[in-house]
């Protein structure tokens, strides 16, 4: 398996461990100290490197097969054509505008505080 090999040959890497380790030893501190947006970051940021370390450890491959080398599924296999990958960026420059908006309208409507009163379930 070629785990070992990447973070051999991107020795960088361990600088993520060492500060995803301190990530997670920072969110029952903040806690402690009162400061829960802190510790709401530091596990942000844990879930975040988590995921990059996770990748890192498998690039070039996205799914190792146990049968046969050969037959593991990269990068270059697995990505789509230029043709759909520009098409797809396109929906997506297009579309992201109106995903953000609808969002901040609906934040901006339920903003603030619930009120329990008597027509309250």
């Amino acid at each position: 398996m070629k785990t070992i090999g990447n973070f051999g040959e991107y020795p960088l890497a361990w600088v993520l461990v060492g500060l995803n380790i301190l990530a997670i030893a920072n969110i029952p501190r903040a806690i402690y100290l009162g400061r829960p947006m802190y510790a709401f970051l530091s596990s942000c940021a844990t879930i975040a490197a988590l995921i990059f370390l996770f990748g890192m450890a498998l690039f070039p491959n996205l799914i190792y097969s146990s049968l046969s080398p050969d037959w593991s599924a990269d990068i270059y296999i697995s990505a789509s054509s230029q043709k759909t990958l520009s098409i797809m960026r396109t929906i997506a420059f297009i579309g992201m505008p109106f995903v953000l908006t609808y969002t901040a309208i609906i934040y901006w409507t339920f903003r603030g505080k619930v009120n329990l009163g008597k027509f309250s379930y």
